[in-house]
């Protein structure tokens, strides 16, 4: 059984590609699924429902939340759909508050405990958003609901959906290329958190998830 990683663009895909070690490539199998949950959520299904695999995981960069910074790495120790829900006079209200649904995907303690450490990164929290954040308001609003976010991406609950429904387990992994907040690009760095991504993941690859 194979670890199968969905990045939502081909640079991630790449990234990961080039780090891998020689022969790992064939432990894994790698699908570009698309940008956002829905797209992710399809692909990562589509996949699933063909192939026999131990572990899912959502790859790619990210924006990081304080005390992570450029380059840094964030493991899910949950996976939250951070904007599904309803806005109110009172503030947000989140999909399970309202009956119907879940926004969060809780990964398995032991596998975040053991991705934290086998790639370096920082646990906690991912958020999966359908519109990016820009602005300190809305990043303050966010860690306001869940204090121990580490990262921020679009993809996450859409794999994690996908992985639930197959029950087979997830998880996500991200590398920081920005910290969540003012939308500044030059203060990204791209470069570097593809690099970061790659090694990460070359990391993980190597887990006894494997075969």
């Amino acid at each position: 059984m194979k670890l199968l990683v969905v990045t939502a663009v081909d640079a991630e895909r790449d990234a990961i590609l080039a780090a891998l070690p020689d022969g790992a490539a064939s432990a894994i199998s790698m699908i570009v699924g698309g940008v956002g949950p829905a797209a992710a959520a399809a692909a990562t299904s589509a996949a699933l429902a063909t192939g026999n695999y131990r572990l899912v995981l959502s790859a790619g960069i990210g924006g990081g939340f304080g005390p992570l910074a450029v380059g840094d790495v964030a493991v899910s120790s949950t996976i939250a759909f951070a904007d599904l829900g309803a806005e109110t006079d009172a503030g947000f209200v989140p999909v399970s508050a309202l009956g119907f649904g879940t926004e969060r995907y809780d990964v398995a303690p032991r596998l975040a405990v053991e991705l934290a450490d086998t790639t370096g990164g920082h646990m906690g929290t991912v958020l999966t958003v359908a519109t990016v954040t820009g602005t300190a308001a809305t990043a303050a609003e966010l860690l306001d609901r869940w204090p121990d976010a580490v990262a921020e991406s679009m993809e996450g609950a859409g794999v994690a959906a996908a992985g639930q429904l197959h029950g087979v387990p997830f998880a996500e992994v991200r590398a920081i290329s920005n910290l969540v907040g003012p939308r500044d690009r030059d203060a990204w760095d791209v470069p570097a958190a593809l690099d970061t991504l790659g090694r990460a993941l070359a990391a993980a690859a190597a887990g006894d998830w494997r075969s």
